[in-house]
């Protein structure tokens, strides 16, 4: 992985010294949090320019629901939807992901301007993805994924969520890798709410550095998800809504680029722009710290300290001796 302050960057990417912020926008009327808002192309793009105003470094534009339960949209549609909302993006300079597991959506979304695919299904849903990204030299999002939520694959079920989710992440990243994606322009996704129930994702999120262990970047997206909800509420509560669940987003956005994420995908993009500085400002302090340890001054400042004395020692035993 090519490093980038602990992160990782990724070929055909800006290079940002930070977690980056990925923004949402469904062109949907169906997405569980924000369906039917941004269903209009051109208050789709207005949106997405609005994101950009607000800190966020690249845009995720998806015109199917990934919900549990959601029914697929046809692949007619689903064009309809996503591709004048890429190119008007695209033509403002937006960096722009397109969120598809459709072979032709990622084509036509490439050729109009889009810079990352973001496959929820890691290339599994349409057997033409791969070649397709490989072909475009496009970088790649390697989301781990069981199967369309629907019927038994809504609920996981796991021994050990952590190890079977790296290992079936890294089995992905191999085919990937096998159908020509070049490594430096693929990143791994956990793949939170899918497939898993809230104790699973908060598991996952909790040792995201097994996750980066597999030598990619690594994506975290976790805004307004249903775990956030379970964890607001607490034991008796009652869920609050999506929306209501951005300042939960915002501090896992900030645990997540503390972990070394390369980027965060959210729905609510100011509060996640800024607690990804503030996660930055902390490992450029820490640095600084450790640079300043290690100086010459600071190892002679340890030694005294090591030995009992400080610096200031000598001139106050003498003052002491005198009385």
């Amino acid at each position: 992985m090519n490093n980038l302050s602990g992160r990782g960057q990724v070929a055909g990417l800006p290079a940002w010294d930070r977690c980056a912020v990925m923004g949402v926008v469904n062109v949907t009327p169906d997405s569980f949090s924000d369906g039917g808002r941004w269903f209009d192309t051109s208050v789709a793009v207005k949106h997405g320019l609005d994101l950009v105003s607000e800190g966020a470094d690249l845009v995720d534009v998806g015109g199917e629901s990934t919900r549990p339960g959601a029914t697929r949209v046809d692949e007619a549609e689903e064009l309809r939807r996503v591709i004048p909302v890429v190119r008007g993006l695209a033509s403002e300079g937006v960096v722009v992901s397109v969120d598809t597991m459709r072979a032709s959506v990622a084509e036509q979304s490439l050729a109009a301007g889009a810079a990352l695919v973001n496959d929820v299904s890691g290339g599994l849903a349409d057997p033409a993805m791969i070649p397709v990204v490989a072909d475009a030299g496009a970088p790649f999002v390697v989301m781990h994924w069981r199967g369309f939520l629907k019927g038994g694959n809504v609920k996981g079920v796991y021994d050990d969520v952590v190890t079977e989710v790296v290992d079936e992440l890294h089995a992905r990243v191999e085919a990937v890798l096998a159908g020509g994606i070049a490594p430096d322009r693929i990143v791994v996704d956990p793949g939170l709410g899918f497939s898993k129930e809230a104790e699973h994702d908060l598991t996952l999120l909790a040792h995201l550095d097994r996750l980066r262990a597999l030598g990619h970047p690594m994506l975290v997206a976790a805004s307004r998800k249903r775990f956030l909800g379970r964890v607001l509420a607490g034991p008796q509560g009652a869920p609050p809504p999506a929306r209501e669940r951005d300042a939960a987003t915002a501090a896992v956005s900030a645990l997540a680029a503390h972990s070394g994420a390369w980027a965060v995908r959210v729905h609510e993009v100011r509060a996640t722009a800024d607690a990804v500085r503030v996660a930055r400002a902390m490992e450029q302090a820490r640095a600084a710290g450790c640079a300043a340890g290690s100086a010459p001054g600071a190892r002679r400042e340890e030694g005294a300290r090591e030995t009992g004395h400080t610096l200031g020692d000598k001139g106050e035993r003498g003052a002491d001796e005198a009385r």
